[in-house]
């Protein structure tokens, strides 16, 4: 049996579905398949031989030892078969068919993939992993991201809605939910390029503070902010959010950070954001989380390994139980995956129609790893392997008032 039709038996082709050719000749799968997927070298098969989970894949790919014709999301739905979790006497066929124990020799880590050192969250370690994923290049983020700049789970009106309107109508949302008015002071922690912070004191005339880890995200920020005339009211800081000092906030939003913080840090985080709110005041928590509290976080898969280090994720429920342990009253939330599937959709789109301009800008390597990672988190929201959930939670005043109206005031009824 050729390697291709071992390939292809294990991810299912069939009618209609990919075409697998491997650099020995050999190809299986629909000749007019519309997608198809090259193994171009043994290093690939090596790979994908010595990783577990999705790591093997990624490093191929990011090497350019594996390529894809066609959807990606769709290839990556068939190669996740090839996970090496198979049954052992499945495992020893493919490796035997594909070439046997030579493939187990160790390979070369491509440059992308990175290991911190230094004590898990301390804030040298999340500097530097923070830094690792967001100070890649502004520019690159602009093509990528568009003119809103919002690197998080866009809300889409419609199924017709731009990217632009579906981040107009996220903002909106979350300043909605936390009830914004006039001289209302915001905290935005985790604020990235300051989209947040920059629709509060355009929109709702609110004296905000924006604070991120990466300093390319705080510098590009505060121009954005000047440009805009709003420097009166925004502010965007090059600071861990552990280190913001002000108290009394009359809101709170977390837009993307929860991710970055770790389990075993929920309550120090989610304390730290109730002590900086006044009594009435309002948190809006906004993170990808799992689809239960009980599946394990496996590190070392390529997320892990190339895009966000250390992150972590866990289940909607720990999230609010942990809030509420805290002190705050939970009083709503959602969850918004398919959005985050177009969300990640339309950036992958974005990055496809300036391809040649990213690879000049930050190398063939590192659009690799984004263009796998944009294609890899659609299909895991599509398939409900991951969500976006947003959680509202009050600080009650000390007699127990939560200041929340009898329904809720932002959306229609």
């Amino acid at each position: 049996m050729g390697r291709a039709e071992a390939i292809e038996r294990v991810i299912g082709g069939g009618t209609g579905g990919v075409r697998v050719r491997v650099f020995d000749g050999s190809s299986a799968g629909p000749p007019n398949a519309p997608v198809s997927i090259d193994i171009r070298s043994p290093r690939a098969l090596s790979y994908l031989a010595t990783a577990r989970g999705d790591l093997g894949l990624a490093r191929a790919y990011v090497t350019g030892d594996l390529d894809v014709d066609g959807d990606l999301s769709k290839a990556l739905a068939h190669l996740a078969r090839l996970d090496l979790e198979l049954p052992l006497a499945r495992r020893i066929r493919l490796l035997r068919d594909l070439g046997g124990v030579r493939l187990l020799r160790p390979q070369p880590r491509p440059a992308q993939e990175v290991r911190l050192q230094g004590r898990r969250h301390s804030k040298a370690r999340d500097q530097r992993a923070i830094s690792h994923h967001y100070d890649v290049s502004n520019r690159f983020y602009e093509w990528i991201l568009g003119p809103s700049m919002a690197y998080t789970c866009a809300v889409y009106p419609s199924a017709t809605a731009t990217l632009e309107e579906a981040q107009f109508a996220k903002h909106d949302l979350v300043a909605r939910k936390l009830a914004l008015q006039p001289g209302m002071r915001l905290l935005d922690v985790g604020c990235g390029w300051g989209g947040m912070v920059v629709h509060a004191a355009r929109e709702y005339g609110v004296r905000a503070l924006g604070v991120t880890l990466s300093r390319r995200q705080a510098e590009w920020a505060q121009k954005a902010i000047a440009e805009a005339g709003l420097s009166e009211l925004a502010e965007v800081r090059h600071l861990d959010y552990r280190d913001v000092g002000e108290m009394d906030f009359d809101a709170v939003s977390s837009i993307g950070l929860t991710e970055h913080i770790g389990i075993a840090n929920l309550p120090r985080y989610f304390r730290f954001l109730y002590d900086r709110l006044r009594p009435g005041g309002r948190l809006l928590n906004h993170c990808i989380t799992l689809p239960n509290n009980n599946e394990a976080i496996r590190r070392g898969w390529f997320i892990s390994r190339y895009v966000f280090p250390d992150g972590e994720l866990t289940g909607v429920g720990r999230l609010a139980s942990v809030m509420h342990d805290i002190g705050f009253e939970v009083r709503h939330e959602e969850n918004l995956r398919e959005h985050y599937a177009l969300t990640t959709a339309a950036w992958s789109a974005n990055l496809d129609a300036h391809w040649d301009e990213a690879v000049a800008e930050v190398g063939v390597g590192t659009a690799r790893v984004w263009r796998l990672y944009l294609a890899g988190v659609s299909l895991a929201f599509d398939q409900n392997q991951i969500q976006l959930h947003q959680v509202l939670g009050a600080k009650p005043h000390p007699d127990g008032r939560s200041d929340m109206p009898l329904r809720p005031t932002w959306e229609p009824l």
